[in-house]
């Protein structure tokens, strides 16, 4: 099974090239799913979130991901005590699903993962493929398309690892500085280049 570590920064469109690569035919593991199948009501997790910060599980029991969203990445340590909730048993979700994927036969599985960088697991993929777009056009788009004010979208930016970092470990980069054509038309030749190799 070839494992492709799918990765981008928030508002870059790695949402968009995961669709596309699941419409040519991957099997797409995504980590932003997985991260709210672990904060569902019964999940140990949301016990845990409540006890980090507390008051942002609704009167229903679940988890209100914007009141969460804004006290954990309002700084680094609020993120990282978030982190260490959440990514350990997103590992472990993710490592059940890769092995439901080998034991199927699947050829091509592609990790769907924000912080594929920053949460060191680049190990786990064989090669690793970056959406790439100037934070300020993501700002933009996370402003236009998400309703988030700038700030937020600044401060949402600024947990993640920065554009540099992500681009020196990437194998392959796909520029979304453009339109989303152009984005699916860069997807599409990867794909038919890896198909082709």
């Amino acid at each position: 099974m070839y494992i492709i570590g799918l990765t981008g920064g928030i508002g870059s469109g790695k949402s968009t090239v995961a669709s596309r690569l699941a419409e040519l035919g991957a099997t797409v593991v995504d980590a932003d799913r997985i991260a709210r199948d672990v904060v569902e009501p019964g999940e140990p997790a949301l016990k845990e979130l409540e006890e980090q910060f507390p008051g942002v599980i609704r009167p229903d029991g679940t988890l209100d991901r914007a009141g969460l969203a804004r006290v954990a990445f309002a700084t680094p340590e609020a993120t990282a005590r978030l982190n260490a909730v959440t990514h350990p048993r997103i590992r472990e979700r993710t490592a059940e699903q890769f092995a439901r994927a080998r034991a199927a036969g699947v050829p091509v599985l592609v990790y769907d993962m924000p912080l594929l960088i920053e949460t060191g697991q680049t190990d786990l993929v064989d090669t690793v493929l970056v959406v790439d777009a100037p934070d300020d056009i993501r700002v933009d788009r996370l402003v236009r398309l998400r309703g988030l004010d700038e700030a937020d979208a600044r401060r949402r930016i600024a947990a993640q690892a920065d554009r540099e970092t992500r681009l020196a470990a990437a194998d392959t980069v796909l520029d979304n500085s453009g339109d989303t054509a152009s984005l699916i038309r860069q997807v599409d030749d990867y794909w038919n280049s890896l198909r082709a190799g």
